[in-house]
């Protein structure tokens, strides 16, 4: 599952976004709702359609009327000046 190989995103790691990458249950994505930009996780609702899940438990799950909103899917991760560190998701 792509929530188990991305794991956790910190504060200061770099995320790399691909604008036309594909789109999969659990994969990590940025959004843009009501002008608003969101880091959050793509999941499917039992409903067929599907919602923006926040990596903060405090923020609800959001429904996402369309998956036109979901401007780029995250590719890969890394800690600044730690190549090792890197992870890709492709």
């Amino acid at each position: 599952e792509m929530a188990d190989r991305i794991g956790v995103i910190t504060n200061g790691e770099i995320i790399v976004v691909e604008p036309d990458g594909a789109l999969r249950p659990g994969c990590f994505v940025l959004a843009q709702l009501d002008g608003e930009w969101l880091f959050r996780q793509l999941l499917p609702r039992g409903d067929g359609l599907w919602c923006l899940h926040a990596l903060n438990p405090a923020w609800a799950d959001l429904p996402l009327p369309d998956v036109a909103a979901v401007r780029g899917v995250v590719i890969q991760k890394s800690v600044p000046g730690r190549r090792r560190l890197a992870k890709r998701y492709l």
